[in-house]
């Protein structure tokens, strides 16, 4: 699916800019075609290697904004 090609590797910044993954999976609801979280990697070199097993799961509706780099919504948002 195109739009997960363009969203792997994106960093995803919290509401205070601050770098907390890069997206390495998608996972999506086949029926609905629609993308339920995002899946991130720690980064760093142990993950390049494939060494590190650390995955954050965002919830996709907690994503305020796509761009360049990935801008997740505040709690009170």
């Amino acid at each position: 699916m195109r739009i997960v090609e363009e969203i792997v590797g994106k960093e995803v910044l919290d509401n205070s800019a601050t770098i907390i993954g890069k997206v390495k999976d998608v996972e999506m609801d086949l029926e609905t075609k629609t993308i339920e979280a995002l899946v991130l990697g720690k980064g760093g070199i142990s993950e390049g290697l494939g060494l590190s097993k650390g995955e954050t799961i965002v919830p996709y509706d907690m994503v305020k904004k796509i761009g360049d780099k990935i801008l997740l919504k505040s709690g009170g948002e």
